[in-house]
């Protein structure tokens, strides 16, 4: 197995680590990272294996459990029920459980809410130049989600804080104090959806809480614990991976002279696919190996962990003709920026709605938004996203 050297906190690395990609597909299809000390793939056809395979999973194995620091027990607390986290039989149980709740029924009936809420913050845009992010990406998906679950919306600003000091513990360069505020930020977190758990047990709504606590199969309910931990999931996961999609997505549209007619209705869908293959908001999921696997050659171990690089799959050229271009009108092709296999993300389908209903509304509202200044990526590595995205209509 061949070796490879990058830090994933240089700068240059940050605002491109495609370059570095490539180079390391080039090594093989399974490549050391030195600086993770870790066995990665950044291929598509390794990386769609791996995930695909039941002896891969994220559950880490009894034998390399460490024991966790005391200051951190209150994320660990919360991610030792989500299912993110977990393998068969528990995570197939909890994924039954939510998808009963969070159905297709669901998401598509917040699409005119979506739409309206695009107009109302695009009707606030300020004159001259704004940082779309704040103004726009960053409301809409933790706006939805809020009324999705049933909590008050006009916590957003303390819901975005929770939910950035919590997901920091995945990011690279992780410190004390990053642990610290990850820790304080998951004891007020589920004091919140705890307080609201027990609201809606006394008081049900037409709301995703009441319906994850009435959701039940085979005689099988949620846990007060794993209800809190899916909630902040929901509320995490739904809210990071959308606000980076919206950004990126309308950076690189901007970017190529778009967005011509590539939001379309009969445009729409694959322009969509096209910004998610291009830049996804996350570029690396790990697995443990549970058995002796071989991978294009490679043979991992039981209680192996790999690397799995999405976003290097995503530009992989033997999948795609050019593949560091943004191309809309190519042939739609699976990509992995939601995943695929057993832990495929669950809001993935609210993710895609929300895109697809806001951004069309976005430029037909704005139809001389042009970029400002040129955007900046945060030093937020495995997450890859902008840290502003400064525009002027």
């Amino acid at each position: 197995m061949n070796h490879i050297q990058q830090s994933p906190t240089d700068p240059a690395f940050v605002q491109d680590p495609y370059p570095f990609y490539a180079r390391a597909r080039a090594l093989g299809p399974v490549v050391h990272w030195d600086d993770y000390k870790l066995p990665c793939v950044f291929g598509f056809a390794a990386a769609n294996a791996i995930l695909r395979d039941r002896r891969f999973g994220r559950e880490v194995p009894a034998a390399q459990r460490t024991p966790i620091a005391a200051h951190t027990a209150p994320f660990y607390a919360i991610d030792a029920h989500s299912m993110l986290e977990l393998e068969p039989p528990r995570h197939t149980r909890l994924r039954k459980l939510v998808l009963r709740a969070f159905t297709s029924r669901r998401i598509e009936a917040l699409r005119p809410e979506v739409e309206a809420l695009t107009h109302q913050l695009i009707d606030a845009f300020p004159p001259g130049r704004f940082d779309l992010l704040r103004a726009f990406a960053e409301v809409i998906p933790v706006v939805v989600i809020a009324r999705l679950l049933g909590v008050p919306e006009e916590r957003k600003d303390q819901l975005l804080r929770w939910s950035h000091d919590m997901v920091a513990m995945y990011q690279a360069g992780r410190t004390r104090a990053t642990e610290d505020a990850a820790a304080r930020a998951s004891t007020e977190f589920a004091a919140f959806i705890r307080d609201h758990v027990e609201q809606r047990r006394s008081d049900p709504r037409d709301d995703l809480i009441t319906s994850l606590i009435a959701a039940e199969e085979e005689g099988e309910r949620l846990s007060a614990d794993e209800l809190i931990s899916t909630c902040i999931l929901l509320l995490n996961a739904g809210h990071e991976a959308t606000v980076h999609g919206i950004g990126n997505g309308v950076k690189a549209i901007l970017e190529a002279g778009g967005p011509r007619d590539w939001l379309s209705p009969g445009k729409l869908d694959a322009t969509l696919e096209e910004c998610l293959r291009l830049d996804p908001p996350l570029h690396m999921f790990t697995r443990w190996a549970y058995e002796e696997i071989d991978v294009m050659g490679h043979v991992f171990q039981p209680g192996d962990q790999v690397g799995v690089m999405l976003a290097a799959a995503g530009r992989d050229p033997g999948m795609w003709d050019k593949p560091d271009a943004f191309n809309p009108d190519r042939p739609v092709k699976p990509h992995l920026a939601f995943g695929v296999g057993l832990h495929f993300c669950v809001g993935a389908p609210l993710a895609r709605m929300e895109l697809a209903a806001a951004l069309p509304i976005l430029f037909d509202r704005v139809p001389g938004l042009r970029l400002a200044e040129a955007p900046r990526y945060s030093d937020s590595y495995h997450f890859h996203s902008l840290s502003a995205l400064m525009v002027q209509r």
